[in-house]
């Protein structure tokens, strides 16, 4: 049983980066599938693919030896401590290196989506 599902998906992505595997597989659900769509809409991976019975997600990852650093994921809101922002409070991650990744009553979309959308919501994760 997995307590944090988001946590997980961040973990699962990251250890593949720092064992330079080209694959990861994350078990499936549709919150983590809108998160790693984000993720390959900003380059943070190469692609993803859902099984046809959904019971998992297979992300390619980017080539570690053709980018020049490792993608950093942090989680923010969690079970235990959830963090809410209005839409004044959206700002860049990073000095506009990163994104953070947010539920909004409009779906799960990027702090810059919200800015755009004037949307708040929960602050899921930082990615960098």
């Amino acid at each position: 049983m997995i307590n944090d599902p988001i946590a997980d998906l961040l973990t699962r992505i990251r250890n593949g980066y720092l064992a330079r595997l080209a694959v990861v597989s994350i078990p499936y659900s549709a919150l983590k599938e809108k998160i790693v769509s984000i993720l390959q809409k900003n380059a943070y991976i190469v692609s993803y693919t859902v099984s046809a019975d959904k019971r998992e997600i297979v992300v390619t990852l980017n080539d570690v030896r053709k980018t020049k650093y490792l993608p950093s994921f942090r989680r923010i809101s969690r079970p235990g401590q959830r963090i809410y922002i209005k839409s004044a409070d959206v700002r860049k991650s990073r000095n506009g290196h990163g994104i953070f990744i947010l539920s909004t009553p409009k779906g799960i979309i990027t702090g810059y989506e919200a800015h755009a959308l004037g949307t708040g919501g929960e602050l899921l994760c930082e990615v960098y």
